[in-house]
């Protein structure tokens, strides 16, 4: 069965092209809006004029990276509760323990399949 998403807003924020289309042609395909970013200081001012309903940041970006995007994005209190799903191709404890203390609400580890990113959808956005 094919998950319907319809207008839910969901933020990309990778550095990697691949990884941005992947997801959003996915995300699309559910009816989502997709709104993506290449970075932490692209995706703050994305998220102050979208106000998305999820946001997936990878880890792994220059300038500004995935725990400091995440941390920055859950001290503001417009955005606290807005669920931040980290994605990484490390699949460390370290990394999972550090994305919880910034606030990020679960973790993927790229390559991510169809399905965990659905589930993370349906796991933390309520409908």
């Amino acid at each position: 069965m094919d998950e319907n998403f319809d207008g839910l807003k969901v933020m990309v924020i990778d550095d990697s092209k691949t990884i941005r289309r992947t997801a959003e042609t996915l995300l699309q395909k559910a009816g989502c809006t997709v709104i993506t970013a290449v970075d932490g200081f692209d995706a703050l001012s994305k998220i102050a004029d979208t106000n998305p309903d999820i946001i997936f940041v990878d880890i792994m970006m220059p300038r500004l990276d995935g725990y400091q995007t995440c941390a920055l994005i859950k001290n503001n209190s417009a955005f606290k509760s807005t669920p931040v799903i980290m994605l990484s191709s490390k699949d460390g404890l370290f990394d999972k323990a550090k994305g919880r203390i910034v606030g990020s609400d679960e973790y993927l580890t790229k390559p991510f399949s169809k399905e965990e990113l659905f589930d993370a959808i349906k796991q933390h956005v309520k409908s």
